[in-house]
């Protein structure tokens, strides 16, 4: 198989030669034996001459005997074999073999050229199978008042040229093997030498093609090879340096649209997605890698986004808007839609950027709720302090009896103001973390006792039955035990508040690990699964004229939140309507691995 360059080039090279070699040697061969044939002929054609001035010259046509001797005589002297013919091809003498016994002469060659055609010499190269060599006759006519009398022949062996000429052909061919290895040698050297530079570039070539932007081209051979070598390796220079640039962009553009909160979305203009990033993928509760070819219809699962989408992708216009997703969850999006264009401000598709604002909105009903909920909360104690105020300046202040209770009624409701004002301001101190935590080592049991032993009253008035941590088993942690005891309290009063009579309240107290977690179980109303997600607000309550009786704030349960967010540990909750609520608390026993809030 000829696949290698410098194998294609030797071998076309060698064959240029071969032909080349075997032409020369067919000429050199052919002009030497031609050579030989002319000379010899020529001297042949002497000879007959001399020959044929001697018969005529002693008459020797007349004397048969005579002129078989003169024909002996000449031939040895000669070394070539004569034959005398007559006018009808008879022969009358031979140096070699008897007349009598020799046939006629007259349809040879060299004969039939001077006794019929007339010619000046008859000449014949003829093979012998008898002698197995070739023989060159030559003819000459014999003249008798200018007319032909005869024909003398002269016969010479070529044996010694044929075999000079084998040796010839030998030493030609001798000599044109040795020129052949020599130019062979010199020419498989001299491929070698321009086919390995281009067989490197063709393999960095290759190499380049599947993206090895190391390759280089290490032969630096001189002239255009070289620098096409030089052009090669600045090339791939290049294009690793450019590829190395798109890559760094790459991974960059990657990184931000992975890191990104926000959906992105590439879109052509067929409406077959080009790329999401992971943002948009959780948006649309999918795999990043499933959406690239999919229609944007079958991923956006939004009939209002689609649309807005097939919108954007016929007018090419900028598109704002907020849309509710319900899969695979309900959230608010902020919808931008913009055309995406190249730089010679063609269209090719769309980007889809979607903020999630859910959160925002919801703060935002928050804030509405919350002004609502403290304008509700303020108004109520003061309307009644004006009211009764009112009643008293016009003359109810006189009745000694109706005076005290309305005061005393007035009195109950700045002290709900206060409350209510104390434990707002006391709540923003802890969420901006005004207030720093004082920890220290404190018995975890014996803040739970303390604090029962503060609502004992109220429970035994609602009749109910409280079951609590053994107190001689005692559990250490780190903490603030006035904050701690307000969580205790806070959600103690809570079970009392909304556990109908005679119902039960059960405190567990117990350590996991590095933890101490605290879980207090009421058989209480419940709160339905809906609620559950918001009962940490600040006004929140599940059954708002029972909390009002209480004389609850609505702030107790954020109170315990942040309290026990300050302390690095959490907070869960357990309902089912009806049935009752478990609040379970979990806290860290040392500090050593968190940040102590300190004073902003």
């Amino acid at each position: 198989m000829i696949h290698k360059l410098w194998v294609r080039i030797t071998f076309s090279f060698l064959l240029l030669i071969s032909v080349l070699l075997v032409l020369s040697g067919l000429f050199l061969s052919r002009m030497m034996k031609d050579t030989y044939y002319d000379l010899k002929e020529t001297h042949l054609l002497q000879t007959s001459k001399l020959v044929v001035n001697v018969i005529e010259r002693e008459g020797l046509l007349a004397t048969p005997p005579e002129l078989q001797e003169e024909m002996d005589l000449l031939a040895e002297s000669i070394q070539s074999r004569l034959t005398v013919l007559d006018q009808a091809g008879n022969v009358l003498a031979d140096s070699e073999d008897s007349p009598a016994e020799m046939d006629n002469h007259l349809n040879r060659p060299e004969v039939k050229q001077v006794l019929k055609d007339h010619a000046s010499s008859g000449l014949s190269i003829r093979y012998s199978k008898t002698l197995g060599f070739h023989m060159m006759y030559v003819t000459v006519p014999m003249m008798e008042e200018d007319e032909t009398a005869g024909a003398i022949r002269v016969a010479y062996s070529l044996q010694k040229i044929d075999l000079a000429l084998r040796k010839l052909w030998i030493s030609i061919s001798i000599s044109l093997l040795t020129v052949f290895l020599l130019t062979g040698i010199i020419g498989m050297r001299l491929a070698k030498s321009i086919s390995k530079p281009i067989e490197e570039m063709i393999s960095v070539s290759a190499r380049l093609k599947e993206k090895d932007f190391s390759a280089r081209v290490h032969h630096q051979p001189r002239g255009e090879l070289g620098q096409l070598a030089t052009s090669i390796n600045t090339l791939a220079s290049s294009l690793k340096n450019q590829m190395e640039t798109i890559q760094e962009n790459e991974q960059q553009l990657s990184g931000v649209l992975a890191n990104m909160t926000s959906g992105v979305l590439l879109v052509d203009m067929q409406g077959r997605i080009l790329l999401a990033n992971k943002a948009m993928a959780q948006f649309m509760g999918e795999d990043p890698q499933a959406f690239p070819g999919k229609m944007h219809m079958d991923a956006s699962r939004n009939l209002e986004f689609s649309s807005l989408m097939e919108e954007c992708l016929k007018t090419g216009q900028e598109l704002r808007k907020e849309i509710t997703f319900y899969y695979p969850r309900e959230r608010i999006m902020d919808v931008h839609l913009a055309p995406y264009v190249r730089e010679n401000q063609v269209r090719k598709g769309m980007i889809a950027v979607l903020h999630d604002v859910t959160e925002v909105r919801r703060l935002e009903n928050m804030r509405r709720d919350f002004v609502a909920n403290v304008s509700h909360e303020l108004k109520t104690p003061i309307t009644s302090v004006k009211g009764f105020a009112e009643t008293l300046l016009d003359g109810a202040m006189h009745d000694e009896d109706v005076c005290r209770e309305f005061l005393s009624i007035i009195y109950q409701e700045s002290e709900r103001l206060h409350r209510l004002i104390s434990e707002l301001l006391y709540l923003s101190r802890i969420e901006q973390h005004h207030i720093p935590l004082k920890l220290e080592q404190m018995n975890m049991t014996e803040a739970v006792w303390n604090m029962v032993n503060t609502i004992q009253k109220e429970a035994k008035k609602k009749k109910l039955t409280l079951v609590l941590p053994e107190q001689k088993h005692d559990i250490w942690m780190e903490g603030e035990k006035d904050r701690i005891h307000q969580i205790v309290l806070n959600l103690l009063s809570n079970a009392i508040a909304y556990t109908p009579e005679e119902g039960k309240i059960v405190v567990e107290l117990w350590e996991e690990a590095d933890q101490v977690k605290l879980s207090i179980s009421d058989t209480g109303i419940g709160i339905p699964a809906s609620e559950l997600p918001r009962i940490f607000e600040r006004f929140y309550r599940v059954e708002k004229a029972r909390s009002r009786r209480s004389g609850g704030t609505g702030l107790g349960l954020a109170i315990v939140k942040h309290l026990t967010e300050s302390h690095h540990g959490k907070i869960e909750v357990q309902s089912e309507e009806g049935k009752g609520t478990t609040f379970i608390i979990t806290l860290p026993k040392t500090h050593e691995n968190h940040d102590k809030p300190s004073l902003s």
